[in-house]
């Protein structure tokens, strides 16, 4: 079943099903998989009307949401009835370490972790640049992000941003001042700052609690403070969050394989761990007409794949 009800029978206390990051992900409805055992699996999507067409398909809002599983066992995502649903397609993301929505699934960039309950021994050229930033005169401040002073949040901002547009980021990354709001007012968030010498925010990461990870989510580095790296403070704050919680700290990876974002946090991490998302087609032969001639390039769905847009 798809249940218009904005997520909410997928609410959870954790942060990507929370209604704070429901809500600033705009998502409509909630899907509802039931077996014939009393066992639920409940997904929150964004159902998004095809342009040009009658028709609709549905994604996972952005993160690592998975779904609520009430008694559910995996399985894989071809066992269930999908014509019930009246969509073409599904994307859904999984949670990082589960328990996931169904078995198998595309296996997606590897991410890095910080355990603490496992030896941890920075790079050394990590360790240097931040030592070196201390001497220089940045600070590096964590709290949770309610608590944050308005001047740190807008910092924050600012630096997010400028990272986006020297990343020449697409459009969906670019989030509005509401979308923000909701984060902030999230009572399982952290904001992570590292101050330059003469107090701006030179860099600066919110960090959130879900399923039983903590979650580096959005960050970014002022244009202007790049050559000093005082990124790598702020993951040094993230890091004794992590220790002072006891909670795994998930890094995410690069952006593509072996790139310099991956070797970056690479360089903190002592665990990593794959991403897995799944592709569904509910509607096989919609899903053929509308992609015809559009192969993807491995884009799913391909109709959406972005030289189209």
């Amino acid at each position: 079943m798809l249940v218009p009800d904005a997520g909410a029978a997928a609410l959870s206390e954790q942060y990507f099903r929370s209604e704070h990051h429901l809500r600033a992900e705009g998502v409509t409805h909630t899907l509802v998989i039931q077996t014939g055992t009393p066992s639920t699996l409940r997904i929150p999507l964004i159902v998004r009307a095809i342009e040009g067409t009658p028709y609709r398909d549905a994604i996972s809002p952005y993160g690592f949401p998975g779904g609520v599983t009430d008694g559910w066992s995996e399985m894989p995502a071809l066992a269930v009835d999908w014509q019930g649903t009246e969509l073409v397609s599904i994307f859904v993301r999984e949670r990082v370490q589960g328990p996931h929505c169904f078995s198998g699934g595309t296996a997606r960039n590897e991410v890095f972790l910080v355990d603490p309950c496992r030896p941890l021994t920075l790079r050394e050229m990590h360790r240097r640049h931040m030592r070196r930033n201390v001497r220089l005169g940045f600070v590096s401040t964590v709290r949770a992000v309610r608590d944050a002073l308005p001047e740190e949040r807008a910092g924050f901002r600012d630096v997010y941003r400028q990272t986006m547009v020297r990343d020449e980021a697409c459009r969906r990354y670019f989030f509005s001042d509401a979308y923000f709001e909701e984060l902030f007012a999230s009572p399982v968030a952290w904001l992570v700052t590292a101050r330059a010498p003469e107090g701006a925010v030179a860099s600066a990461a919110v960090v959130v609690r879900s399923d039983g990870l903590l979650h580096y989510y959005l960050g970014g580095t002022a244009d202007v403070y790049l050559a000093r790296s005082p990124a790598k403070n702020v993951f040094g704050g993230m890091i004794d969050l992590c220790l002072q919680l006891g909670l795994p700290l998930h890094l995410g990876g690069g952006l593509q394989p072996g790139d310099g974002l991956e070797d970056f946090k690479r360089g903190f991490a002592n665990a990593s761990g794959r991403l897995h998302t799944h592709e569904i087609v509910c509607d096989a032969a919609a899903y053929a007409a509308l992609s015809d001639g559009h192969p993807g390039g491995g884009f799913f769905p391909a109709y959406r794949a972005p030289h189209r847009q």
